[in-house]
């Protein structure tokens, strides 16, 4: 597991809350803590469990994998698909059965591109050496 980030995590926190409009006080009480353990949280002297981060984006309505992210619990690479996933599983315009067919497709999709694309490069992760265009000979 990645070591926590809790001075950014806590800055964001604290960014999230004043977007929703909440006190500190609203939000710990929303989010089953303390006031001043979500206070130690948004100052960068606590390090909050996973199931806390959970409980703090619920009430914020926010994604649980987006404070995951901030905190280094969750890498960012997994972030896109994790974000993907939540996304269709929200979407009230389609119904279980659509959303679990919906899931199905997309991660055969990102196997079969995984499959293509062949190894990963350890020193290049992101692919960056595969996109620079060839350079021409003459």
């Amino acid at each position: 597991m990645a070591s926590l980030n809790v001075g950014n995590l806590g800055e964001y926190l604290r960014e999230q809350r004043r977007q929703a409009q909440l006190s500190l006080r609203q939000l710990a009480d929303a989010a089953g803590v303390s006031n001043p353990y979500l206070s130690q949280i948004e100052r960068g002297l606590r390090k909050p469990s996973a199931d806390i981060l959970q409980q703090l984006a619920k009430a914020l309505r926010i994604s649980a994998e987006t404070l995951y992210v901030q905190a280094g619990i969750l890498d960012e690479r997994d972030r896109d698909e994790v974000e993907t996933r939540a996304a269709i599983l929200a979407d009230p315009s389609v119904n279980e059965r659509q959303k679990q067919v919906l899931l199905q497709i997309y991660e055969s999709f990102r196997k079969e591109n995984a499959l293509e694309a062949g190894p990963v490069d350890p020193a290049d992760p992101a692919g960056v050496g595969d996109a620079m265009p060839p350079t021409a000979t003459n």
